[in-house]
């Protein structure tokens, strides 16, 4: 057995770039729920009522849509140290980075599939506006009521061409732990689902089945009940926001769901996602064959088609 490795502290923040700017800044503040840390023409930094840092999502204006990069925070700067140390020794390391508005200097590095990740310690708190702080010393900052008034962020879903290459340089790169995957019939992985603490995932990779690399499948927001995710669905319904599937419960990891695609196409999930969680320090991940996702989710709720193909930036149209 591998012993955990704890460098890593938690995900911290995910990039979204978008071409539809402000109409994206407009569902993530109003219909989702985020206040803004700040903001310039092109680029906002929100977060959720209880996140601890300054911003959990980075919303840049591109002429195109998708991932712009994964951040995670390290335990400390000897871990910080040691991560760097282990990325360059697998040959992906870009090298160091100014920090920007919510954390100080990041080390970027790319996974198997051309994602772009970074590591930082050195972070910005939460600075509540006036009339924002919380009566609970514990909590980040009070829950405004806002939209869906989205906790905290959960967890992000990149599409991969190779997912077992991901299987492989994960634990090595950010020491993360395999909770549970997917074994198709022709020897591939469908898909391989990570966590760097006792979450039962922070990161999931799923096959991009159009061929392509380096895409985003989704980015998720946790609230505390599942009531919760069904007055999501009222709130995007009245909103005019398409939503792609759900409310249901997943089978693999067992969170209750929402999908929804904001302004810009890309996909965005609420989800009840805090009740399990991986405290066991020897745990066998969990395997699910191709039969058994044939079954669909825990319901028996067919996974939509379009799980497999939508991603962003989207895939070329084939005539």
């Amino acid at each position: 057995m591998t012993e955990p490795c704890h460098d890593i502290a938690h995900l911290a923040h995910v990039e979204l770039l978008t071409d539809k700017f402000e109409a994206s800044l407009d569902f993530f503040t109003r219909i989702y729920g985020l206040s803004v840390s700040f903001k310039t023409d092109t680029v906002a930094y929100l977060r959720a009522f209880d996140d601890y840092e300054f911003h959990t999502l980075k919303l840049t204006a591109s002429d195109t849509t998708g991932i712009g990069h994964v951040a995670y925070r390290a335990s400390s700067p000897e871990a910080l140290a040691r991560r760097v140390a282990a990325i360059e020794a697998l040959g992906c390391g870009l090298g160091w980075v100014d920090g920007d508005e919510g954390h100080g200097k990041a080390y970027r590095f790319t996974d198997p599939d051309g994602h772009i990740f970074e590591i930082y310690y050195d972070t910005r708190r939460a600075e509540p506006a006036e009339g924002e702080k919380s009566a609970l010393k514990n909590i980040a900052s009070k829950f405004h009521g806002n939209g869906v008034c989205a906790r905290r962020l959960d967890h992000l879903n990149l599409l991969a061409k190779d997912v077992s290459a991901i299987r492989e340089w994960m634990p090595k790169a950010l020491g993360s732990r395999v909770t549970e995957y997917i074994q198709l019939d022709n020897g591939r992985l469908g898909g391989c689902w990570f966590t760097v603490n006792n979450k039962t995932y922070d990161v999931a990779y799923t096959e991009d089945h159009t061929g392509m690399t380096g895409r985003f499948h989704h980015v998720t927001y946790a609230v505390d009940q599942r009531e919760d995710v069904l007055r999501a669905a009222d709130i995007f319904l009245e909103n005019g926001v398409f939503i792609e599937t759900g409310p249901h419960k997943h089978a693999v990891q067992g969170t209750f769901f929402l999908y929804v695609y904001e302004p810009a196409g890309n996909r965005v999930e609420v989800a009840n996602a805090g009740a399990r969680l991986i405290l066991a320090p020897d745990w066998e991940p969990v395997c699910w064959t191709e039969s058994d996702r044939k079954k669909g989710q825990a319901w028996g709720l067919k996974t939509i088609e379009s799980f497999h193909t939508h991603g962003t930036p989207p895939a070329p149209v084939k005539h």
